[in-house]
């Protein structure tokens, strides 16, 4: 491992298809070495994108972005091999076992000889494999595939990983096991940078994220600085009764007299479900007395009371908004061809979709992330 104080540095970073769309604009980030590091954003954002370039398969438009102290334009073949890449897709040969899956990835990545049979034995521990090492991975569960999958994308003991929504399609307890490998490889040193559509799981495992929207970043920070910076703690009611089934809508006018209510400050928001209100105030908790009393005293009893701490998808909610709903039809139809690209990254024979574009990535691009250029 190399010893750096950044493992990524990106200074206004754009990427603008051939076809005019601009999939990422202006996004400067830094992740220190050996962080866990998410990438979070609704469908079509540009995180895929992202990635893409930071492993050398697609040539920003404008900005500069190293990996690893190496430039991504003018020493791609560094970069590609201080790097491992576990795509949404598994790239594993189902036909050949475990440990001849690991064996062909050494081939690739260029491990020495020597090293094979320790490094192979490690990651088969590592991903709890080594029992069915010589079974065809044809045999294995989703879950043990994908085990298998990020075993291969560590043969050659990268500084940096990338996880893009590594996760995908797998039950909980798959998931779990899942999580706690990407701990441990992270308390080895490597950095890890997290793309994921579950909120939780970033939340477990992220030290810090940043928060993609229509090609920009919008929000970076730890998991309870940006849970903060929604407004505070969440203090939801269950409510009913006479006066507010007068007015018609019986949540709406109980909502109403919560915002009339002295103690409500006025930073805090106050929402309404089917049958709830919830506010979001930096000390709800402290509300619940007054409220509760302004409810009793309109006729409004309160069927139920609680006050839990902001989540990552009420940050992802506040930041994203509408477009985690209603994406841009063209960005979504974009970054959807970037993650079948991706997938197919250890495809032998992968056509890179944008390989007549302006961004200039190829097909030998795809072929040298596998492994087939990089030296040792």
């Amino acid at each position: 491992m190399t010893d750096l104080e950044r493992s990524i540095e990106m200074d206004a970073l754009s990427l603008t298809y051939a076809d005019g769309t601009q999939a990422v604009e202006d996004v400067t980030l830094s992740v220190p070495q050996g962080e866990f590091f998410g990438f979070l954003g609704p469908n079509g954002a540009g995180k895929t994108t992202t990635i893409k370039v930071l492993a050398t398969l697609l040539e920003p438009t404008s900005g500069t972005v190293e990996v690893n102290g190496f430039d991504v334009v003018r020493d791609r073949t560094a970069v590609r091999a201080s790097i491992g890449y576990m795509a949404q897709e598994t790239s594993i040969d189902t036909e050949l076992t475990a440990r001849e899956n690991l064996m062909f990835a050494c081939d690739a990545y260029g491990v020495a000889r020597d090293d094979r049979a320790r490094r192979i034995a490690d990651l088969l521990n590592l991903v709890d494999l080594a029992d069915v090492a010589d079974t065809p991975a044809g045999n294995f569960s989703g879950g043990m595939k994908k085990r298998l999958d990020a075993a291969t994308a560590l043969v050659h003991d990268p500084d940096l990983v990338f996880l893009d929504e590594p996760t995908t399609g797998l039950d909980p307890q798959a998931r779990n096991r899942l999580w706690e490998y990407f701990r441990r490889i992270n308390a080895g040193g490597t950095t890890v940078f997290l793309t994921t559509q579950y909120l939780e799981e970033a939340d477990h495992l992220c030290d810090r994220l940043a928060v993609i929207r229509d090609g920009r970043i919008v929000a970076d920070g730890a998991p309870d600085e940006l849970k903060r910076r929604v407004g505070g703690d969440i203090l939801e009611l269950e409510v009913g009764g006479d006066r507010a089934e007068s007015a018609g809508e019986p949540v709406d006018a109980a909502a109403d007299i919560v915002r009339e209510t002295a103690a409500v400050e006025p930073s805090a928001t106050v929402e309404t479900t089917d049958d709830a209100i919830r506010i979001t105030a930096r000390d709800a908790g402290d509300l619940g007395p007054d409220v509760l009393l302004a409810l009793r005293d309109a006729d409004v009893p309160v069927t139920g009371f609680d006050v839990t701490e902001p989540t990552l998808d009420d940050v992802f909610l506040a930041i994203a908004g509408d477009s985690a709903d209603g994406l841009d039809e063209t960005t979504e139809t974009v970054d959807a061809a970037a993650t079948e690209e991706a997938s197919g990254v250890d495809a032998a024979a992968t056509e890179e979709t944008s390989g007549d574009t302006e961004t200039g990535a190829t097909e030998e691009d795809d072929n040298a992330v596998q492994g087939t250029e990089v030296e040792a």
